[in-house]
């Protein structure tokens, strides 16, 4: 991903934070020579290598190219706004506010226990802001037996990070704040956009 110096994220805490909040995923691998994507909730998990897990349908055609050792791309979007000129001190051309973290990884495949363990905590996950949240051994056996042969787990064993946060870092303050108070104008996206604005200039 391109990304000009004055935007590029380093902080490893917080680019775990924004992977860990912003978890639903493009993954993106090539098949026959033409990129392919699937739209996946990937769960960062760290330890003695720091890994993506996921899994997708054995019936997406993407599975061909999530062999063992292939390379794959995760991208992460995040909250991102239109930024009109007429919001600055002095005129200048329009632009977008983003943040995205693009992750570049080793895939191994998971199967038998280590699935149903890693299907399990990514339950866990989503699970633990419900009321009454829901946990694996409720699934009846014979039901998550049937889906989990459905499936093609792994982990994406992480390789590379490259985090861009572009948040009008650029500009001068007085302009800062005003993108900052158009932006809480906006619909439930802008209003992201500037609540992390709000965190101040990295």
């Amino acid at each position: 991903m391109y990304i000009p110096r004055r935007y590029e994220e380093k902080d490893k805490d917080s680019i775990y934070s924004f992977i860990r909040e912003n978890s639903f995923a493009i993954l993106i691998s090539v098949l026959d020579g033409r990129p392919v994507g699937t739209h996946i909730p990937l769960k960062l998990e760290t330890g003695e290598k720091d890994a993506l897990v996921g899994h997708i349908s054995i019936g997406n055609e993407q599975k061909h190219t999530l062999t063992e050792g292939a390379s794959v791309l995760a991208i992460f979007p995040g909250p991102h706004a239109y930024i009109s000129p007429r919001w600055y001190t002095t005129m200048n051309v329009p632009t977008w506010n983003y943040l995205s973290v693009h992750v570049y990884g080793t895939v191994r495949l998971m199967e038998g226990e280590a699935l149903r363990e890693a299907l399990s905590r990514l339950i866990d996950t989503y699970e633990s802001h419900m009321p009454h949240p829901v946990h694996m051994q409720e699934i009846p056996e014979k039901m998550l037996e049937d889906n989990i042969r459905g499936i093609v787990g792994f982990r994406i064993l992480i390789d590379e990070i490259q985090a861009a946060r572009k948040m009008s870092q650029n500009r001068d303050d007085q302009s800062y704040r005003q993108v900052i108070d158009q932006l809480d104008q906006g619909d439930e996206t802008a209003r992201a956009v500037a609540a992390e604005m709000k965190k101040g200039k990295i």
